[in-house]
């Protein structure tokens, strides 16, 4: 068993403060890096008139992002959505204005977007970040239940990890401490062995008690 002394407890502490101000910039970080991935491969599938003009939208939401306002942000979203809800921006943009709400606080609105993410989403990507991106909303909401239902959800075995990871932490919080354990096992193993990322679920590990 792994025993932390004062200035490792001190580290770890930090750490684990660090982590719940910035759980979900960093998993709105992972979304940035899905959205422009898919964004080259969306614009050559959908060559033709209804996702040229949805694309122009998009544009015109994007630049909504820039402006920082909240409603702006949500109405340009929405435009898309309503318009163009089966193409590939529909989706990226309600996960974009999400981000804004959650940031914001507006959090009734941030879940319904992620929702609709889920129900509507043609790539199956950005259904799996947005399942991910609610999980820890409710988590911080303390609805582990809910929570726990969108981390059951299938999902491709890249997103293994974060899925294990973010399992853990409602486990924990919710005092299941060796359920917790076995999820941040499996995080640990899934996340790749060069990133930083995989050092926080081992200070998780050591926490409750995991040696390396």
């Amino acid at each position: 068993m792994a025993v932390l002394d004062s200035h490792e407890q001190e580290q770890f502490e930090a750490l684990k403060a660090w982590w719940y101000d910035n759980r979900k910039q960093v998993l709105g970080a992972l979304l940035i890096v899905v959205v422009t991935m898919g964004g080259w491969r969306g614009w050559q599938y959908y060559q033709h008139k209804q996702a040229n003009e949805a694309a122009a939208l998009y544009q015109q939401f994007i630049e909504q992002i820039g402006s920082g306002d909240a409603k702006r942000i949500n109405d340009a979203a929405a435009a898309v959505a309503d318009k163009y809800a089966s193409t590939a921006y529909a989706a990226r943009a309600a996960l974009l204005a999400a981000q804004v709400n959650e940031q914001g606080k507006d959090v009734v609105r941030a879940k319904s977007q992620l929702q609709w993410v889920i129900d509507n989403a043609s790539e199956t990507t950005l259904q799996d970040v947005a399942r991910l991106r609610l999980a820890a909303v409710l988590l911080d909401e303390k609805n582990y239940a809910d929570a726990l239902k969108q981390l059951d959800a299938k999902h491709p075995e890249s997103f293994d990890g974060l899925y294990a990871d973010l399992r853990g932490d409602v486990l924990n919080a919710q005092g299941k401490f060796d359920e917790a354990k076995s999820s941040y096992k499996l995080a640990y193993e899934k996340i790749d062995t060069q990133s930083m990322y995989r050092n926080l679920i081992q200070m998780k590990l050591d926490a409750l008690g995991v040696a390396k």
